[in-house]
């Protein structure tokens, strides 16, 4: 059975930082992207952040872009989100994903079939 669990979340005041951690168990996921989404009160889950296998291709939403990083451990399972600068907006539920292909439009939401329970992220003021 795989399972992926999220940790690291927590409140924040907003410039401050927060790192995310991604395990998975069950499968490893070579040569697969991994995803991190974020989902707002009352909004729809959006992409934040994808690596390929390497770490050679990282992609970002814009909202994130020189502000987050994702990288990834392939022989601990683990995938990271270090994020920095963190903004009121920021705040969310980040959830990690994996999908059970190689190819994919890493920022879609359907395009992942693995998905973690979430851990909170808070930024106040």
């Amino acid at each position: 059975q795989v399972e992926l669990v999220e940790s690291g979340g927590g409140l924040v005041q907003a410039g401050g930082s927060l790192r995310l951690s991604c395990t998975a168990s069950g499968r490893t996921f070579d040569y697969y992207f991994m995803g991190w989404f974020r989902q707002a009160p009352g909004k729809e889950r959006e992409f934040v952040a994808a690596i390929s296998w390497s770490g050679g291709i990282t992609r970002y939403a814009d909202a994130v872009k020189g502000r987050f990083t994702i990288s990834r451990d392939n022989a601990k399972n683990t995938v990271a989100l270090q994020m920095n600068a963190l903004k009121l907006e920021d705040t969310a539920v980040y959830y990690c994903a994996a999908p059970d292909r190689i190819s994919i439009d890493t920022s879609r939401t359907y395009e992942y079939a693995y998905w973690g329970q979430g851990t909170q992220v808070t930024v106040s003021s």
